[in-house]
């Protein structure tokens, strides 16, 4: 091929080039202007109803002053509850799967049952949680929202502890066989310590995810607009709330529905930046 011929395919290649990386930069501006009005219309709906009395007092009736400590308190006992049920089961299923049968046919199994529960639609969740505890109870309860959102929690932890397990060089474990240590406490004393950052990393990214779930409350623990630390009773959840006020047409119900979504941005943004922190501490050592 002549110098004059190759010089005209690469300025065609310059010219695609350009034309990709034009059509890939206006993309990604398209999506970050959307994100960028989303947070401009959060922060500035949200900042001007924080004051002192949305974390001191309770969700008002329409026309009255009020806040969302009901709701708050629900959430975090929600919360609670759910890394408390799902986050010993997910790295249980995660120990299992990275270290006792990472060649088993039941591991392959169980990883692409957590991958479909990953991916699942959390109303599904949500109405399975409906059948198998509120209908049989004959009501409402905080207890099935928590076991509503540990289902959410699972899938996560069993990922990430896998995941974080599996990175663990194999001459740990063979150092700790060679001392005469049992397998079970060459994983607790040995793996889990090299692979605590990543494990809770996951669980902190387990409930980052849960902390805005709606669809799931709305079918087992539904709300309640009173102060309620009962988890065999209807308990109030923030999500819950903000949903239930957004849709109403009383403007101060409206102005602490977004009050409460800049409340779960900002907790989200912290889980997420000690997540980042988390795994950057992780890989430096």
């Amino acid at each position: 091929m002549s110098v004059q011929g190759l010089a005209a395919r690469y300025a065609s290649r310059r010219r695609r080039n350009g034309v990709a990386k034009g059509l890939s930069l206006a993309a990604t501006l398209f999506g970050l202007g959307w994100l960028v009005l989303i947070l401009a219309a959060l922060l500035w709906q949200g900042f001007s109803g924080l004051s002192l009395a949305v974390f001191t007092q309770m969700t008002p009736p329409p026309g009255s002053s009020g806040g969302l400590l009901n709701p708050i308190v629900g959430s975090l006992a929600l919360t609670v509850l759910a890394v408390v049920i799902g986050t010993p089961i997910g790295i249980l299923a995660g120990t299992y799967m990275a270290e006792y049968g990472r060649h088993d046919g039941l591991t392959s199994v169980v990883r692409f049952i957590n991958d479909i529960l990953l991916s699942a639609p959390s109303i599904v969740i949500g109405l399975f949680i409906y059948e198998v505890m509120v209908a049989p109870m004959g009501h409402f309860s905080g207890l099935a929202g928590g076991v509503a959102l540990a289902v959410l929690v699972i899938p996560v932890v069993v990922r990430t502890t896998e995941d974080m397990l599996t990175l663990v060089p194999n001459a740990l474990r063979e150092a700790a066989t060679s001392i005469g240590l049992p397998r079970y406490l060459a994983i607790t004393r040995i793996c889990y310590r090299a692979a605590r950052a990543g494990m809770v990393t996951g669980v902190l990214l387990a409930v980052a995810r849960i902390s805005g779930e709606t669809a799931p409350l709305l079918f087992t623990s539904l709300n309640n607009q009173f102060w309620s630390t009962n988890l065999n009773a209807p308990m109030a959840s923030l999500p819950v709330v903000i949903f239930q006020f957004a849709l109403s047409p009383y403007k101060d119900w409206q102005a602490l529905a977004w009050t409460g979504a800049l409340i779960i941005t900002l907790a989200v943004l912290a889980l997420s930046i000690i997540a980042r922190s988390l795994v950057s501490s992780g890989k430096r050592s």
